[in-house]
């Protein structure tokens, strides 16, 4: 009995050995053999719509397709980069779309869901954005534009971001402790996966007096990063492009 987490795979045509070990890792004996898995959010670097007909989102969703047609429910929480993909593209990729800050049980334990965006409370600038981008209005907006417009559009906001940090993977404020408490008291849980940091690690807190834990996932921009969660306990691990 296992299942498996990932996120921040970024996926994007220019790092097609990325996408490769994302279809190998979905078609391989661990994922197959799954009680679910589970994407938080980032799944690929900019998404411009559910009606995009580029290669890599038909190549994502005949690969999740796939796993789910082979029994193995597929779990997808948005991100900052991939908001915009909706219940079009889930259907046709065999997803099941989650609602940030979801609880599910996991053999017993029930265990807080989030991309990890929202806990980096002390990003003020960033957290305003976020606020202004996710509104139905901003949203309806951009995918009214046409989509050669909207490709153009992700395409500066990738340059920009890449001028404003110097590299092609983000600098990303970590989360605030206290946001981090307040969701998980919320909750009423002791365990938290999360994304969007790119800190991968598996942290011993304390959350209203109690014994509790925070895994982050890591990020796919120059390897994998999964974790296993089982009855007995998790373990975080990478993988390799072969």
């Amino acid at each position: 009995m296992h299942t498996l987490f990932i996120a921040d795979l970024h996926l994007d045509a220019g790092r097609p050995q990325i996408t490769r070990l994302f279809e190998d890792f979905l078609a391989s004996e661990e994922a197959l053999s799954a009680d679910a898995v589970y994407i938080l959010g980032d799944l690929v670097e900019a998404w411009v719509g559910d009606d995009d007909d580029a290669e890599l989102p038909a190549r994502i969703a005949a690969a999740t397709q796939a796993l789910r047609d082979a029994g193995v429910p597929v779990y997808f929480m948005v991100g900052n980069r991939d908001f915009l993909l909706g219940e079009e593209f889930a259907r046709r990729a065999g997803l099941t779309l989650l609602e940030d800050g979801t609880v599910h049980e996991l053999y017993g334990r029930p265990t807080l869901l989030m991309h990890g965006d929202v806990l980096c409370t002390d990003d003020v600038a960033y957290q305003a954005v976020r606020k202004q981008v996710r509104t139905p209005e901003w949203k309806a907006q951009i995918l009214s534009m046409p989509l050669a417009a909207r490709r153009a559009f992700a395409a500066k906001a990738r340059e920009d971001s890449k001028a404003h940090t110097g590299s092609t993977m983000e600098t990303i404020m970590d989360v605030n402790a206290g946001a981090v408490a307040e969701a998980m008291a919320h909750a009423g849980v002791t365990r938290l996966i999360h994304g969007h940091t790119h800190r991968p690690a598996v942290h011993s807190i304390e959350v209203g007096g109690q014994a509790a834990e925070r895994i982050v996932l890591g990020d796919w921009y120059e390897h994998g990063s999964v974790l296993r969660v089982t009855p007995e306990g998790v373990e975080l691990r990478g993988l390799v492009p072969g």
